[in-house]
C-alpha cells in the first residue's frame, strides 16, 4: 500500500456570492483539504424586538398621562389610564426580559463556525425603553388617582 505523493494545500476558491472562506486545513494523509467560511455577523432579532417593545411601552405610556390628566375632572381619567398602565407594564417588562435574553445571546455568540451576533447597543436601549416606559405608565397612574381623588374631594 502506497501512500501518495504530498501535494500542496490548494488555494481557495476566489470569492463568489455570499459564501466567502476563511482558511483551508489541510487533511493529514490526503490530498483533500477543508474549507472554512467566513460567517458573517446579524445583528440579534431579539435586540431589535426588545427596543420595538420598549418604544411602544413609551408610546402607551404616554396615553395614561394623556387619559390621566383629561379624565380627572370628569372622574373617568383613573380607569382609563389604569386600563392603559397594563399593557404599557407588560410591554415594558417584556422588553427587558427580552433585551437581557439578548445580550446573553450576543456575548454567546461567536464560536468558531458559528453566527456571530451584533446588537448589544440595541439590547441595552431596549432595556432602557422598556424600564423608562413602565416606569412613565405607572408614575402617570399615581398621579391620576391622586388627581381624581383631589377633584371629587376625597
Amino acid at each position: 500500500m502506497t501512500q501518495p505523493p504530498y501535494a500542496p494545500p490548494v488555494p481557495p476558491p476566489p470569492p463568489s456570492g455570499r459564501w466567502q472562506p476563511d482558511r483551508v486545513d489541510q487533511v493529514p494523509g490526503t490530498e483533500f483539504g477543508l474549507v472554512q467560511l467566513k460567517v458573517v455577523p446579524i445583528t440579534s432579532g431579539l435586540a431589535i424586538g426588545s427596543l420595538i417593545a420598549g418604544i411602544g411601552a413609551i408610546l402607551v405610556s404616554g396615553l395614561v398621562l394623556c387619559f390621566g390628566l383629561t379624565g380627572s375632572g370628569p372622574g373617568w381619567g383613573a380607569l382609563v389610564a389604569g386600563a392603559f398602565t397594563l399593557p404599557a407594564v407588560l410591554g415594558g417588562g417584556g422588553a427587558i426580559t427580552v433585551g437581557l435574553v439578548a445580550r446573553r445571546q450576543i456575548r454567546r455568540s461567536g464560536r468558531t463556525g458559528q453566527v456571530r451576533f451584533t446588537g448589544g447597543g440595541v439590547a441595552v436601549a431596549g432595556i432602557s425603553c422598556g424600564a423608562v416606559g413602565a416606569g412613565i405608565a405607572l408614575v402617570s397612574l399615581a398621579l391620576a388617582v391622586v388627581l381624581q381623588l383631589s377633584s371629587a374631594g376625597v
